[in-house]
């Protein structure tokens, strides 16, 4: 059988080996045997392991989940054979989001007149995904992706059209000049603040987790395009502060 050392196998991934010996801590990799003096060594049976946990890392799936997910009999051919289906179906379906996107800005630039609905079609919430890991946490968006997991057909378009809603009928508010105090946006965005919640799994933001939540509206470019820019954004922010400020811990 062959093996190769763990710098080896650092230096062909490209990871390091202190991230090796993370995956081995935690029961995700193990060295197919480790020498007296402590050399970590890797057969073909781990190659095949780690191959499968790099190409699931490359979809951004957590540790945990890549976990659960690995079978220790699939063949490397066999993990390339999966790896290479989960990237065509994400082809495919960037492919179809594109030719929405571009039926809408086709519409748009042609000055015809489209539905708040028809106008946030095009828009893939997972594309938030990698803010919500990093500010959040894996649970965070492990909880949202569940949600949506157990859904039929019809839910996750009604979930959809309630996403929409929610986050239009504030672009609305900031576009119609509404002071952020004033009644009307306040219930908006108490209302943006339960449609949060479900959309977190049941997990209600706090005040420091909603806060930062109406930061990266105004942050990220893609989350101020759906308010209409990022002036709307600011205002929306300045909403969502104040209610913070008056309603959660």
């Amino acid at each position: 059988m062959t093996e190769w050392p763990i710098r080896d196998l650092a230096k062909a991934t490209g990871l390091t080996s202190r991230t090796l010996r993370h995956y081995e801590q935690i029961g995700l990799l193990l060295p197919s045997r480790v020498a007296s003096n402590g050399y970590r060594f890797y057969g073909d049976a781990e190659i095949s392991r780690l191959y499968r946990i790099l190409s699931l890392r490359a979809l951004e799936l957590p540790l945990a989940t890549i976990q659960l997910a690995l079978d220790d009999k699939t063949s490397l051919a066999d993990a390339i054979e999966t790896h290479l289906g989960l990237l065509e179906e994400r082809r495919d379906r960037t492919n179809e989001q594109i030719a929405v996107v571009r039926h809408t800005l086709e519409t748009v630039k042609k000055g015809q007149s489209m539905s708040i609905e028809e106008v946030f079609t095009g828009v893939d919430q997972s594309q938030y995904e990698t803010e919500v890991r990093a500010r959040w946490g894996d649970a965070a968006w492990e909880r949202s992706a569940m949600r949506r997991t157990g859904m039929t057909d019809e839910q996750r378009e009604n979930d959809d059209k309630k996403s929409r809603d929610v986050n239009s009928a504030l672009r609305a508010a900031a576009e119609d000049g509404e002071n952020p105090n004033s009644s009307r946006f306040q219930g908006l965005v108490a209302d943006h603040h339960r449609w949060v919640t479900a959309y977190w799994g049941g997990r209600e933001p706090d005040r420091e987790a909603y806060t930062g939540l109406s930061e990266l509206y105004v942050a990220d470019p893609r989350f101020a395009a759906t308010y209409g820019g990022e002036s709307n954004a600011e205002i929306i922010r300045e909403a969502m502060r104040i209610w913070g400020r008056a309603n959660l811990e």
